[in-house]
């Protein structure tokens, strides 16, 4: 067994104890701003803001580091109309039988249904697919560790990456979306994630007037 050699952190930086507040300050104060965007504009948006966002995500923290994921971005007209509709197939059978009324219930608020029109508007997708096993060139696998936790950071930090940027972003998770990796020809070893979907808000966007849970709904500190 080879053992990678260690190198010294010569990346941290440690700020004064107030600079760190206002970091943070600033960083949540932007942050905060994020929402779930429906209605997108067709405007383009380079690719090199996709790119680098992509950069971003995969500065994830990884499951033995084995970076467990894999970005495909889609700009082609022609391969957006396939995924809305494959999607909207799901989505349809979702809504008229597998959803459970309380489930149904739950999203009523945020007036979603299964058009998805923004599939096509937005200028890109984004598909997320999370590698169950790699494979090494001589056709081993090699197994993959906390593969499903590993793609969620990375997802996590592509979101606020896009928002950073000032693009606008929706996750969408039609179930099952195998389609993707029909539609996207990925191999056996890659499920799909999520669908990411990306770029300017419509002159005319509408959000569900919603509130999020204050830090004490959701922190506990334990001091002994």
């Amino acid at each position: 067994m080879t053992t990678k050699p260690f190198v010294p952190l010569s990346s941290y930086r440690e700020y004064p104890l107030e600079e760190m507040r206002a970091r943070l300050r600033e960083f949540y104060e932007d942050v905060r701003r994020r929402r779930t965007v429906r209605d997108f504009s067709d405007r383009p948006v380079p690719r090199d803001l996709i790119e680098d966002a992509i950069r971003v995500a995969g500065t994830a923290p990884s499951g033995a580091n084995l970076q467990p994921w894999h970005f495909v971005v889609v700009s082609g007209a022609d391969t957006k109309r396939r995924i809305r509709e494959a999607a909207e197939t799901e989505e349809r059978e979702f809504y008229e039988h597998r959803a459970s009324p309380e489930w149904l219930a739950a999203l009523e608020p945020l007036g979603t249904d299964s058009n998805k029109p923004f599939l096509e508007t937005a200028p890109y997708l984004i598909a997320v697919f999370l590698q169950k096993y790699g494979r090494l060139p001589d056709g081993r696998k090699v197994k993959h560790y906390y593969p499903v936790e590993s793609t969620g950071l990375a997802t996590s930090l592509l979101i606020t990456a896009l928002h950073r940027a000032g693009l606008a972003s929706l996750t969408h998770t039609p179930s099952p979306m195998k389609f993707l990796n029909e539609i996207l020809d990925r191999p056996s070893n890659e499920r799909p994630f999520l669908l990411l979907v990306t770029g300017y808000p419509a002159d005319d966007a509408m959000v569900p007037d919603i509130s999020r849970k204050s830090l004490a709904e959701y922190t506990t500190f334990i001091e002994d």
